[in-house]
C-alpha cells in the first residue's frame, strides 16, 4: 500500500486510536489493581498493628511493654519482612525479634495514621503503618509500628501487568485485524469500479456495470454519465469533420471538372491546386480523427485483422510486380485507438515500402511492455541517414520519379504523435529501410 493510499490511511488511524485507547485503558487498569492491593495490603497491616497496640501495657516508672505479641511467626524470624516496634519519647524501647539488632526509623505522627514504603534491615522493600497512641496510666505518648514485607505485593502487581499487557495486545491486534477485514470489505465497491474501468479500457465494455451500494452507486452512475457524454461528443466531432471535409471536397471537385476540358495554363494550376486542396483536407481530417480518439476510453483496434487486410491491399495494387509482402503478428495484439487511424498509420507505411522495395517487404509486431512496436523492412535502395529527417516533414519529396503526394511519412508522424507514439527511421537489415512504430498497446482484453 502506498503512503497516500485511502486503505492505509484508515488501517492506521484505526490502529493509532486502538493504541492511544489501550495505553490509557492499561495504565488506569494496573492504577486501579495497584491501589486494590495497596489496600488490601493496608488492612492487613492495621489489622496487626491493632493488635500490637491491644497486647501494650505501660510499666510503672514510666515505659511500654508488648505482653501479648502477635502470634505470628514471621515477627520471630530474623529479617523476615515483618517487623514491629515501639518508640518512645528516648527511642526504640521494644521491638519483634525479627528486626534482630536493626531499629526501623521513627516517624514524627500526632495521632493519626500513617502509611509509609521504605527498605527494611536488609534492603527488602517493606511498608510500614505507624500510629501514636497514649496508654492508660502512661505519662506520655508511644509511637507504635508494622513493617511488612512488600515483596509478594510487588510480584502480584508486575504478573497483574504482565497478563493485562499481553490481553491488551491480543485485543488491539485482534481489533487491528477486524478493521483491515472492515476495509478491505468496505473498500471492496471502489475495486470493482476499478476493474470495470479496467475492461472499459481494455475495450470490452462502454458502461460500469454492476451493483453497487448506496453510497458508491452515485460515483458510478457519475462516471456512466461522463463516458456517455465523452461519447456523444466524439460522434459529434467526428461527424461534423466528415461534414466539413464533404463540404469542402465537393466545390473542389466542381472546380476540376469545370477545367477538365481546357487545355491552357490556367486548368493545370486548378486541376494541381484542388489536388493539394484535396490531400490537404484528407490530412487534416486524419488528424481530427485521431486527435478524437487518442486517449480515450473503450479505444481498442485487434492489430492481426488490420495487418492482414492491409497486405491483401498492397499485393493486388502491386501485383504486375514481383513483390512478396509477409508479415508476423500474434493476433492478440491490440491497438489502445481507433482502428482507422491504425489502419491509416499501417497504410503509408507499407504503401511506401512496397513502393520502394525491390522484392520483398517484412512486417513484424510485437508488444514491449505497455508499448505496440511495429516495424516494415524492404529491401529497397533505402535512405541515407541525413535525409531521414527531411521525409518526416509534411510535402517533402524525396523523388519524384515515385508516385504519390509526399505527405504520407508526415501524415504517419502527425498521427502517432497523436497518440503519444514514437516514429524511427533506420537501415533495415535487408538493405533498404526499416520504419519502427511505437503505439500505445491496449490491455489485454
Amino acid at each position: 500500500m502506498r503512503l497516500n493510499s485511502l486503505r492505509l490511511r484508515l488501517i492506521l488511524g484505526a490502529a493509532l486510536w486502538c493504541v492511544a485507547g489501550f495505553a490509557v485503558g492499561g495504565y488506569a487498569l494496573s492504577t486501579l489493581f495497584s491501589d486494590y492491593v495497596e489496600r488490601s495490603f493496608d488492612r492487613r497491616l492495621l489489622a496487626l498493628l491493632d493488635s500490637v497496640i491491644a497486647g501494650t501495657e505501660a510499666l510503672q516508672g514510666g515505659g511500654a511493654s508488648v505482653v501479648r505479641p502477635p502470634q505470628d511467626s514471621r515477627f520471630d524470624s530474623p529479617y523476615s519482612g515483618w517487623y514491629w516496634q515501639i518508640d518512645g519519647a528516648d527511642g526504640p524501647m521494644e521491638r519483634s525479634r525479627s528486626l534482630w539488632d536493626s531499629t526501623l526509623p521513627a516517624v514524627a505522627t500526632t495521632g493519626a495514621l500513617r502509611y509509609r514504603n521504605a527498605d527494611g534491615p536488609v534492603l527488602q522493600p517493606v511498608r510500614i503503618a505507624a500510629k501514636s497512641v497514649a496508654l492508660p496510666g502512661a505519662d506520655g505518648r508511644i509511637l507504635v509500628q508494622l513493617a511488612g514485607d512488600r515483596t509478594e505485593s510487588i510480584a502480584e502487581i508486575d504478573r497483574f501487568n504482565r497478563l493485562l499487557m499481553w490481553a491488551l495486545g491480543l485485543m488491539g491486534a485482534g481489533l487491528v485485524l477486524g478493521v483491515v477485514l472492515q476495509v478491505q470489505i468496505g473498500l471492496r465497491p471502489l475495486n470493482a469500479i476499478g476493474r470495470s474501468l479496467q475492461r472499459i479500457r481494455a475495450g470490452d465494455a462502454d458502461r460500469l456495470d454492476g451493483d453497487f451500494p448506496s453510497e458508491v452507486a452515485p460515483l458510478a452512475g457519475e462516471i456512466n454519465s461522463l463516458l456517455d457524454h465523452n461519447r456523444s461528443v466524439l460522434e459529434r466531432t467526428r461527424t461534423q469533420a466528415g461534414n466539413l471535409a464533404h463540404a469542402l471536397k465537393t466545390p473542389l471537385t466542381i472546380l476540376a471538372n469545370a477545367t477538365a476540358g481546357d487545355d491552357s495554363d490556367l486548368r493545370e494550376l486548378v486541376a494541381r491546386q484542388t489536388g493539394e486542396m484535396r490531400r490537404q483536407v484528407d490530412h487534416h481530417l486524419a488528424r481530427a480523427r485521431a486527435a478524437a480518439t487518442a486517449g480515450t476510453l473503450a479505444a481498442r483496434a485487434p492489430v492481426a485483422p488490420v495487418i492482414d487486410g492491409l497486405v491483401r491491399v498492397m499485393q493486388r495494387i502491386h501485383r504486375d510486380r514481383t513483390l512478396t509482402i509477409s508479415s508476423d503478428c500474434a493476433q492478440a495484439l491490440a491497438f489502445a485507438g481507433d482502428r482507422q487511424d491504425l489502419e491509416e498509420v499501417l497504410g503509408n507505411v507499407l504503401d511506401n515500402a512496397c513502393k520502394w522495395a525491390a522484392g520483398q517487404v517484412v512486417l513484424r509486431a510485437e508488444q514491449i511492455d505497455d508499448l505496440l512496436v511495429i516495424t516494415v523492412d524492404d529491401d529497397g535502395p533505402g535512405l541515407p541517414a541525413g535525409r531521414r529527417d527531411a521525409v518526416m516533414k509534411r510535402g517533402a519529396r524525396l523523388d519524384e520519379s515515385k508516385p504519390g503526394t509526399g505527405l504520407g511519412l508526415s501524415i504517419v508522424a502527425d498521427l502517432v504523435e497523436l497518440y503519444d507514439g514514437a516514429v524511427d527511421l533506420e537501415a533495415a537489415p535487408t538493405g533498404g529501410l526499416r520504419v519502427s512504430l511505437r503505439l500505445p498497446a491496449a490491455l489485454a482484453g
